[in-house]
């Protein structure tokens, strides 16, 4: 009997420390998981340190190893779309090499789309501890500004890591955007999902490559990608200050009429003009933010080009590969 396959999609960038832990800890897994046959799927987001080498090494030896790298670092919204295209499992998942998604949870992520008949089974961390105050706190506040403001199932915590059947890796593979915000995808393609709770676990080694204004910038992408609200508030907000110098300048004309003096002081002006010129560069940036991201979709560039895959390197033609093999790299 053919079993189903499962898809294991990995986003690689830098990862010599953590590859090796993350390798072994997989291939436990997939031996508990007999039922099903693995493919894992690394793409390497143009790494600078031995993440490529290891994973010439890995395919040699393990048949089921596949790996597409990057011409050079695109991120890893394309690595993540890169990683989906190359998938042929009926199972597909997305999950860190970092160990922060724990490969265990892949078990029961299997029987909520098996026995429980689930579309999506996604996890979500519970708990922050061992992050940065400030950086915790912003997360919170995302999740809780996009869940107003946006018409995605996003909830706190969410991460990348899900196992999808091939239904919902098809229906997001559709979406034909190149600036990508994945959390919100999964989302908006809705299906029926399922989350997983777990407490937070810290990276098996190396460093984040997400620095906070990073995270910055990718919020300020999810929020442009899946909410008009900001332009809306930006017309608003010139309403408002449209009426409020309406009603300034009634003020104006009662006093000069009533006193025979006009309005005296030139702080108070320059305070009304710095007042009115910064919202206009706020509503400036924010329609900014919507027409740069119309800009790079309409020059239709590749979200990413591919410099070398499994197909390239050694044991390609499954000559020197083996069928299950496991190593620690």
């Amino acid at each position: 009997m053919t079993l189903d396959t499962l898809s294991v999609v990995v986003p690689c960038y830098n990862e010599e420390d953590t590859l090796p832990l993350f390798y072994a800890e997989i291939c436990r897994v997939a031996q508990r998981m007999d039922d099903l046959a693995f493919e894992f799927v690394f793409v390497d987001d143009g790494s600078a340190d031995r993440t490529l080498a290891l994973l010439r090494d890995y395919r040699k030896a393990d048949g089921r190893v596949r790996y597409l790298s990057f011409s050079r670092n695109f991120g890893k919204e394309a690595a993540l779309l890169a990683g989906l295209r190359a998938a042929r499992g009926r199972f597909v998942a997305v999950m860190d090499a970092d160990l922060q998604d724990p490969p265990d949870l892949l078990v029961a992520m299997r029987d909520g789309l098996v026995k429980e008949g689930y579309d999506c089974v996604a996890a979500r961390r519970v708990s922050r501890a061992g992050e940065p105050k400030l950086r915790a706190l912003s997360a919170r506040l995302f999740y809780r500004l996009m869940g107003r403001i946006a018409r995605v199932d996003m909830v706190d915590g969410a991460r990348d890591f899900r196992l999808m059947t091939r239904r919902v890796a098809d229906a997001i593979l559709s979406m034909p955007e190149t600036n990508r915000f994945s959390k919100g995808i999964f989302g908006w393609v809705g299906f029926k999902t399922k989350w997983l709770p777990y407490e937070h676990v810290p990276r098996a080694g190396g460093d984040t490559k997400w620095s906070f204004f990073k995270l910055f910038q990718y919020s300020l992408s999810g929020i442009a990608a899946f909410s008009q609200l900001p332009l809306a508030l930006a017309s608003i907000l010139g309403v408002l200050l449209f009426f409020a110098s309406l009603l300034i300048l009634v003020f104006l004309i009662i006093r000069r009429l009533a006193f025979g003096d006009p309005v005296s002081g030139w702080a108070s002006t320059v305070c009304i003009i710095i007042f009115i010129g910064s919202m206009q560069f706020l509503c400036l940036g924010i329609m900014g933010q919507y027409l740069s991201r119309m800009y790079l979709e309409v020059k239709r560039r590749p979200p990413y080009f591919i410099r070398e895959t499994e197909e390239d390197g050694a044991g390609a033609d499954g000559s020197d590969a083996g069928e299950d093999t496991c190593q620690n790299g």
